[in-house]
């Protein structure tokens, strides 16, 4: 027998939704196997396209681990919506039931990393704050040397206008500081910038070897900058929250409620 009215909206809204994420899943796994398997190609596209630009940001370990990265995000999209997509058109029990399984300890996991941080909120923020310190201290290197956490914290500091996690002598015993020009004392990304992020030009060109506080951000440390650019964007952090929490808890509902209905008509 044929599903009823509302199961039958809640089966194509599960269909639509889980579509559109799988192609998106498989269009980030497909970009990323691609960097993985051949970065020459996408620096000649670079090249071709003249985005001189962004090539201080496609070092060859910056473009490795990335696409590492795209390659685990996008095989977990595409497995899950592949799930809650099949399952729906399948009328699969099985296949809903392990999709709405996944998203279900998805948000119980965000709840319970939320909870602990709201808990512990001073023992989040030390950890945090450590965490970024070992990250600083043990892989920040110099731009020709960049991997991806070092092009995440020259972008980082260019836009939050910050230097290091405190200051700019949290750059003391890092990499940066072995392989560094003679002379200088703080990265470009610290100097007061002109013209695009990504170019890296400081407004005034002695930042580096004299920084001060008219020409650079040396001062400012951007866990504190993190912390301030939350507070400023709350209502957006909220409502993508609320969003995001939302359309998780439909995709649940949605998924074990046509489970139901597909039981219920089995059994008639």
């Amino acid at each position: 027998m044929p599903l009823d009215c509302g199961a039958t909206v809640v089966k194509y809204v599960l269909c639509l939704f889980n579509f559109a994420l799988f192609w998106a899943g498989a269009a980030v796994l497909g970009v990323g196997i691609w960097l993985a398997a051949d970065q020459n190609s996408f620096l000649t596209l670079i090249k071709f396209t003249q985005a001189e630009n962004v090539q201080n940001l496609v070092q060859p370990a910056v473009i490795t681990q990335s696409a590492y990265l795209l390659i685990a995000a996008g095989a977990f999209i595409f497995i899950v919506s592949f799930l809650g997509y099949c399952g729906a058109v399948k009328e699969s029990r099985v296949l809903l039931g392990l999709y709405g399984a996944f998203v279900l300890v998805i948000v119980a996991l965000e709840i319970t990393a939320g909870s602990l941080a709201a808990t512990y909120q001073q023992e989040a923020e030390k950890e945090i704050k450590s965490y970024m310190m070992t990250a600083l201290k043990e892989y920040y290197s110099t731009q020709q040397e960049a991997d991806a956490l070092t092009t995440s914290w020259n972008l980082m500091q260019g836009q939050l206008s910050c230097c290091g996690v405190n200051n700019f002598t949290d750059f003391v015993g890092t990499p940066w500081m072995k392989n560094k020009t003679a002379g200088h004392l703080l990265p470009v990304s610290c100097c007061k910038l002109r013209g695009k992020l990504i170019d890296f030009q400081p407004e005034d060109p002695r930042c580096m070897t004299s920084p001060t506080d008219d020409n650079s951000y040396r001062m400012k440390g951007c866990y504190s900058r993190i912390i301030e650019y939350f507070h400023s964007h709350m209502e957006i952090v909220i409502g993508v929250g609320v969003g995001l929490g939302v359309t998780q808890i439909l995709g649940i509902v949605f998924a074990f409620c046509l489970c139901q209905a597909i039981d219920n008509d089995f059994i008639k």
